[in-house]
């Protein structure tokens, strides 16, 4: 046999669209030629896996190998395809049995020893990959956390060895069971609310952000607490439920091995002021996810909001109203998923001490209004609740009464997120302009009420929608089917402009 076929995958963003690799033995010169569109990694594969053929102990074909990795207009990057083009060489040279190969999909960078490497992408490649009804064939740090998939066979190897006895049936390997790494508790505490002295404003904001999904501004002078309460958040938010908690994964896998983290509570995001559009929303010539995806299904807090620069804080506007990012670059395109909560905090001024109570403000009025001017009315629209964290009095600071804990605030939460589900299937923060129309049930008095204050306000159309959005949760949180007078004027209240 001088021909072999073995399915691997590539990636492009979140998607991983089947690569086939074709290896061909000829008479001629012995070389290896790599075609398809491959990248300098994947060239690169032929000293890799020349040394770990024959380091494993098996005959390196003395012939012109070609190797075509297809479909040829699609760039094939990273060293993921060491593993498929190993085996293909081996099934062309008749020292695999090539009868279950097309079982299988191959992914994994080997050594020059012939052991196998992880690899970034793993997860997102199974996923993508459960419909084709092929077991994967993977490095074994990659295989244990693809295994979650429940749809999809998986097995783990450390060396090509291991692949190889498995295909030729001499020793089988066990497909991994990922439930363990699915299910793993959650050991390390995390900050509670307990801890946040006064600040009751501040609390019920943080509780009818958690509990609708909504968007939320502090603005506030430095040491009130505005990080303190951001750090909380993610202990009164609900735990990922198992398809939250696969994408999740999914996203992380996409980054270098060494920084992907699988653990199970949401995601918490808090980028430097310093970071760059890129770094925010994701992507470089091969993109790769940023921030804002790094936070899908959890929390995006940035502190400090002025500071960022201006054109970094504004494409956040398409992710925040869609849920997803589109990156495009002259050669490639790709879609992350975006859905976060975000959560911003800022000083009042420059000086930060406009409006407190004892220290004086040392900006003018012109300096105050460019530093708030840094951020777009367009995007504080984007944004559902807005509030005051002001300076705390020296008796709460000096109370020894305790404050109502994460815990005590999260079983609200989760009742008012089961109403949610319960009557529409997503969080309030996610309700389309029709789907307000039907959830939202305003009482007549209120739809005169909110009517007059669009008016007095100038709010515009989407501030409209987010005030209603907002107001449903206030009625969740409160086990009301109707949002009345009292939840409206609230939730106008938490849109406090700058």
């Amino acid at each position: 046999m001088t021909f072999a076929l073995v399915n691997s995958r590539a990636l492009s963003g979140m998607n991983a669209p089947l690569v086939e690799v074709e290896v061909h033995l000829s008479n001629g010169l012995p070389q290896i030629n790599i075609v398809g569109l491959p990248e300098t990694e994947v060239k690169e594969s032929r000293d890799r896996v020349r040394a770990a053929i024959i380091q494993s102990g098996f005959e390196f074909p003395a012939q012109k190998i070609t190797v075509n990795l297809a479909p040829a207009d699609l760039p094939k990057e990273s060293a993921r395809f060491d593993l498929p083009i190993a085996i293909g060489i081996l099934a062309a040279s008749g020292q695999i049995s090539a009868e279950y190969l097309a079982q299988y999909e191959f992914a994994g960078e080997l050594a020059l020893s012939g052991s196998l490497r992880p690899i970034r992408g793993a997860l997102a490649m199974a996923w993508q990959g459960q419909q084709a009804n092929r077991a994967f064939m993977l490095p074994k740090d990659n295989a244990k956390h693809a295994a979650v998939l429940d749809s999809i066979r998986v097995y783990g190897a450390d060396n090509l060895n291991e692949v190889v006895a498995h295909l030729n049936g001499t020793d089988l390997l066990e497909a991994i069971d990922g439930t363990h790494v699915f299910r793993q508790p959650e050991n390390i505490a995390q900050p509670d609310l307990r801890d946040v002295k006064g600040q009751h404003t501040a609390r019920l904001a943080l509780e009818i952000a958690a509990a609708g999904g909504h968007s939320l501004l502090m603005m506030g002078p430095p040491g009130t607490g505005k990080s303190m309460l951001a750090q909380r958040l993610p202990s009164i938010l609900p735990p990922l439920n198992d398809e939250e908690l696969i994408s999740v994964w999914a996203l992380r896998s996409l980054l270098p091995h060494h920084l992907q983290d699988f653990d199970v509570k949401r995601p918490f995001r808090s980028p430097h002021h310093s970071a760059s559009s890129a770094a925010l929303v994701g992507g470089g010539s091969d993109p790769k996810p940023g921030e804002i995806s790094l936070a899908h299904h959890g929390v995006l807090f940035l502190d400090e909001l002025p500071e960022f620069d201006r054109k970094v804080l504004e494409v956040l506007r398409e992710p925040l109203e869609n849920g997803e990012i589109h990156i495009s670059r002259a050669s490639r395109q790709a879609t992350f998923p975006a859905k976060f909560q975000l959560l911003a905090a800022m000083n009042p001024c420059p000086c930060g001490f406009a409006g407190h109570p004892t220290k004086p403000c040392r900006c003018t009025a012109e300096s105050v209004r460019r530093y708030r001017d840094k951020i777009s009315g367009p995007l504080l629209d984007r944004i559902d609740l807005t509030i005051e964290v002001p300076a705390l009095p020296a008796a709460d600071l000096l109370s020894t009464q305790e404050s109502e804990s994460s815990a005590t605030v999260l079983q609200r939460v989760m009742a008012a997120r089961e109403r949610q589900y319960a009557r529409q299937g997503k969080t309030n923060a996610q309700l389309s302009v029709t789907d307000l129309d039907q959830i939202a049930q305003i009482s007549p008095e209120s739809k005169q009420i909110l009517a007059e204050m669009l008016e007095k306000l100038s709010l515009s159309a989407r501030s409209y929608h987010r005030i209603l959005r907002v107001a449903r949760t206030i009625a969740d949180l409160a086990g009301d089917e109707t949002v009345s007078r009292q939840h409206l004027l609230r939730a106008v209240g938490f849109r406090r402009a700058l």
